[in-house]
């Protein structure tokens, strides 16, 4: 993973000094809130329906042992010993005080780590693929060109004021584990005819308010001309991105009015202007980025299952099926993905404790490398674990409450912090998503179902990514009253959609039920090997409607 050099140390270390002088400043009145509040937001700090929220960048979402144990740490001096992991792949923390913002900001850049531009009107973290350099269906590991996007787009004073807010996300697999068509800009890897690799370049997706698929921009951009590339795409929004409408801001609505046609000419005039320059990425320098994402020492193992694995898939009932819904293919033979639910059913989705990030850390030490990943579905993971360690990993995670089998099952519920802790949001989110999680807790019902992607947002930011979930679900108020709007068929993979609205909102007491009866329906109507997706697209939004009405 990619180590800090003097210049990132500084630039860190001298950001807390800045900010500790703000916060004092704004705590003797010296700064009105108004004067301090894009200070704040420039270091990460929210404030709240209850406290300050603080949210730390996990650049594309990868972490070392040491810096889980310091956010264990965080979550202990300076929160309420907890930490919420979220869907740009940061974690936050709910409860900070403003005095003490500046020593949590002091106490990460210890171990390298920060919260600048995780907020603002600026390029915000970069995610990728939580499988980054261990899948096995990868071309190339994207997290090389993420953390060249990061060196560029920190502190870029070209960009430091955009219109709106602006993400990027990058996949090296044609299995999109990194939602790239609902990014402002979406990277794909792929071959050309060629066989070289570069990117297909999507621009103007995004959820929110006005969601919106991304368009291909462009289908092979050479790797040495991205920085130029992505220059001249945000010099185009800059201009040209309305800034008389913050609710018509984002780059989705640009290339919408104007057309990806127009959009495409004003980009490509910009970039022959500039794409032979300064920003041509030169080999040496790429390759000195990649020797940081060299794979670990993996030892020599042979192919096939380990004797230790299948003996304990066999003999397991319990582990058979963690193994089955919660590890994946490594590229290295002997190897395995490892993902860590953090949906146990009747628990806040995201949410872990610092007792457990502590306990995270140790497993990491001991079975894959120090390294862990966030996932931009809130869970996390250990990318490289010996399939022979397997039984002994689960052990560690099942004393900690980290083994709950259900990745990409219905109680794997992406939800974001809603009315309990947010001040934008309309209801809240965290409850609903437990009751559904209780309501799908049996197991041998829920792997019936099989992969159901169910995702709650509290408004219409859809943070989230209701509009993506197989089944998703948007908190709104009416006369006062939470309702929740109910959407059916998105997908945030290589084959994205958004969701169909099935009609009128639906209040606390009902959602539960609704989403109980739209499964039963899918259960009744499916062909074989269908997963929900499948069975909608098929069928369309007719007999689930009718479904969820009839039980409202």
């Amino acid at each position: 993973m990619y180590k800090y050099d003097q210049l990132d140390q500084t630039i860190v270390e001298e950001r807390v000094a800045q900010f500790r002088d703000q916060v004092a400043r704004r705590i003797a009145g010296e700064l009105s809130e108004d004067e301090f509040k894009p200070l704040r937001l420039q270091n990460g700090l929210y404030l709240q329906l209850h406290a300050y929220m603080l949210r730390v960048a996990i650049p594309y979402g990868v972490l070392s042992s040491r810096q889980l144990r310091q956010l264990a740490h965080i979550a202990c001096r300076y929160d309420r010993g907890w930490g919420h992991f979220t869907t740009r792949q940061n974690i936050q923390f709910n409860w900070i005080k403003l005095e003490e913002a500046p020593d949590a900001l002091a106490d990460l850049a210890k171990v390298q780590m920060h919260a600048i531009q995780t907020s603002g009107n600026c390029i915000r973290n970069t995610t990728t693929d939580q499988f980054a350099g261990a899948a096995a269906d990868e071309i190339e590991d994207p997290r090389v060109w993420c953390e060249i996007i990061r060196q560029w787009s920190t502190f870029h004073p070209e960009f430091s004021f955009l219109p709106r807010k602006f993400k990027i996300a990058v996949t090296g697999s044609p299995n999109d584990r990194a939602a790239v068509r609902v990014h402002d800009i979406g990277l794909r890897m792929h071959k050309n005819a060629r066989g070289e690799v570069g990117f297909e370049v999507i621009v103007g997706g995004g959820l929110g308010r006005t969601p919106f698929i991304g368009k291909t921009i462009r289908d092979f951009l050479p790797k040495q001309h991205l920085l130029s590339y992505l220059e001249a795409i945000l010099r185009v929004y800059n201009q040209f991105g309305r800034r008389d409408n913050m609710y018509k801001a984002r780059i989705k609505v640009l290339v919408h009015e104007i057309g990806i046609e127009a959009m495409r000419e004003k980009v490509e005039a910009e970039w022959q202007a500039i794409k032979d320059g300064a920003l041509q990425l030169p080999q040496d320098l790429v390759d000195q980025i990649a020797a940081h994402f060299a794979p670990p020492p993996f030892e020599t193992l042979p192919a096939g299952i380990a004797p230790e694995y299948a003996q304990a898939f066999r003999t397991d009932f319990e582990f058979g099926l963690w193994a089955r819904r919660n590890t994946a293919k490594h590229k290295q033979p002997g190897y395995a993905i490892v993902t860590i639910s953090l949906k146990k059913e009747g628990e806040a989705p995201g949410d872990a404790s610092a007792e457990q990030m502590q306990a995270v850390a140790d497993i990491a030490d001991r079975y894959s490398f120090g390294e862990i990943r966030v996932t931009h579905e809130q869970n996390l993971v250990l990318p490289h674990v010996k399939q022979a360690d397997l039984p002994a990993v689960w052990r560690a995670l099942k004393a900690y409450d980290l083994a709950t089998p259900n990745v990409g099952l219905a109680s794997d519920i992406i939800a974001c912090p809603g009315l309990d802790y947010c001040a934008l949001a309309n209801a809240r989110s965290i409850p609903v998503a437990q009751q559904i999680a209780l309501r799908f807790k049996n197991w041998e019902r829920a792997h019936d179902i099989g992969e159901l992607k169910i995702k709650i947002s509290g408004c219409i930011n859809a943070c989230g990514h209701h509009h993506v979930g197989h089944i998703g679900i948007l908190g709104v108020d009416k006369a006062g009253e939470e309702y929740y709007q109910v959407t059916l068929g998105g997908s945030a993979d290589q084959n994205a959609s958004l969701g169909d609205l099935i009609g009128p909102g639906l209040d606390a007491r009902q959602v539960v039920d609704a989403i109980d009866a739209i499964v039963e329906t899918y259960l009744r109507i499916r062909q074989k090997d269908e997963i929900f997706l499948d069975t909608y697209r098929r069928v369309g939004l007719k007999p689930f409607k009718e479904a969820v009405y009839a039980a409202a």
